[in-house]
């Protein structure tokens, strides 16, 4: 029996496709923990009886809703990426001082983990719950990389190894990608092993209206992810209005947690349902028609996952590079999202319900990442790591 340590941000979307591999991991007979600022947050993806060590985190701060490119990356890496591995370390090395882990694993935003590891002389794997790093994003931006080198290397003399080691984004022997190169479409270091999404059940959200679906009509699912509630009003409007002009053949449902849309009789509109939550999963199980979305990694593994078609809208961070993955892939169409028109969205959904161009190439994608392993994969690739470090 070898142990693992899991070492995660408090973000839904870098947890949750680590869930699996943990449940994997343990059904092999295998100790798990977990390392997060947000100790009930682990809890609730992962289970009650997730056994998890507390570290403290850092805000994310009020990031201007108008930050776009490399301003958006700097505050992401400056006000919280930095801030947070520095604010996490002392706690990963308690419990990493409590577990005694065999291997810890580290998510590609949780420094502390690769650092801490490093430093105490374990072996370390890479969770990349996005492929958009193996893309070079800063590519043409010289002085944001020499910038974001410079930063790296001062944040691991204060809390890795003493000598130059790997970048902390990528174990030199282990990472973890929870994608295929049929949807990132890229040459990777030798080191990545493409697991395909971790795709598992989760606690189903109560209350979803099931009997609103209408099974005459084709399903539209419009989500901006969890982060994104501060930015979404202007487009999730456009969104709605484009959709009910469509209500003869489309229905929606529209996720909407930040309470931004004037919801006048929603509970008895019978063309879009508007919710702050939805099971997504057993949505897009149930039968999803399109997934227009704002290009986060989870929700296009998950739409893909189950075949279905997408129209993409990033706003930061990894997300422009997600959505040219899907453009590429064929499975789907890109608008803009600061400046997106009805006429825009409205012809985007059309071609992606009407072309089966789309659906044909999402499909595709989906066989991929089922045969690419997900948990299981992930799971062996892990207890292979203790084995030869043992």
């Amino acid at each position: 029996m070898s142990r693992f340590l899991f070492v995660v941000p408090p973000l839904v979307g870098h947890i949750n496709p680590t869930v699996g591999v943990a449940a994997e991991l343990v059904a092999r007979g295998h100790r798990v923990a977990w390392a997060c600022p947000d100790p009930a947050l682990v809890a609730r993806l992962a289970g009650a009886d997730a056994e998890v060590f507390g570290c403290a985190g850092a805000a994310p701060g009020e990031r201007p809703a108008e930050l776009r490119g490399p301003e958006a990356l700097r505050f992401l890496w400056e006000w919280y990426l930095l801030p947070l591995a520095e604010a996490m370390a002392p706690g990963v090395r308690a419990a990493v001082g409590a577990f005694r882990p065999d291997v810890v694993v580290a998510d590609q935003q949780a420094f502390a983990g690769a650092l801490t590891a490093e430093r105490l002389g374990l072996p370390w794997a890479t969770s990349a719950t996005t492929s958009a790093e193996f893309t070079d994003p800063l590519a043409g931006l010289p002085k944001v990389r020499e910038w974001l080198a410079e930063r790296l290397a001062e944040l691991r003399s204060a809390l890795g190894a003493p000598a130059a080691g790997p970048d902390p984004r990528f174990s030199p022997r282990l990472v973890l990608a929870f994608s295929t190169p049929e949807l990132a479409g890229t040459a990777v270091p030798d080191t990545v092993r493409w697991v395909g999404p971790s795709v598992v059940g989760r606690p189903d959200a109560s209350g979803f209206p099931w009997e609103w679906l209408d099974p005459g009509r084709a399903t539209v699912l419009v989500t901006l992810g969890t982060a994104n509630t501060d930015v979404g009003g202007r487009f999730l409007d456009t969104c709605r209005s484009v959709l009910r002009e469509r209500a003869d053949r489309v229905q929606s449902v529209l996720v909407d947690p930040g309470g931004v849309l004037d919801t006048q009789a929603k509970e008895h509109d019978k063309d879009v349902l508007i919710v702050p939550s939805v099971p997504q999963l057993a949505l897009l199980e149930r039968g999803v028609d399109a997934v227009l979305c704002h290009a986060g990694h989870n929700t296009v593994c998950e739409a893909l996952w189950h075949g279905v078609p997408l129209v993409v809208a990033p706003i930061r961070d990894d997300q422009p590079v997600v959505a040219g993955q899907v453009v590429d892939a064929g499975a789907g169409v890109r608008v803009r999202f600061g400046r997106v028109t009805a006429r825009g969205l409205g012809a985007a959904v059309d071609s992606v319900l009407d072309d089966p161009a789309y659906r044909n190439a999402a499909a595709r994608i989906g066989t991929a990442f089922r045969a690419a392993g997900g948990a299981s994969a992930a799971a062996t690739h892990l207890t292979e790591l203790a084995e030869e470090s043992g």
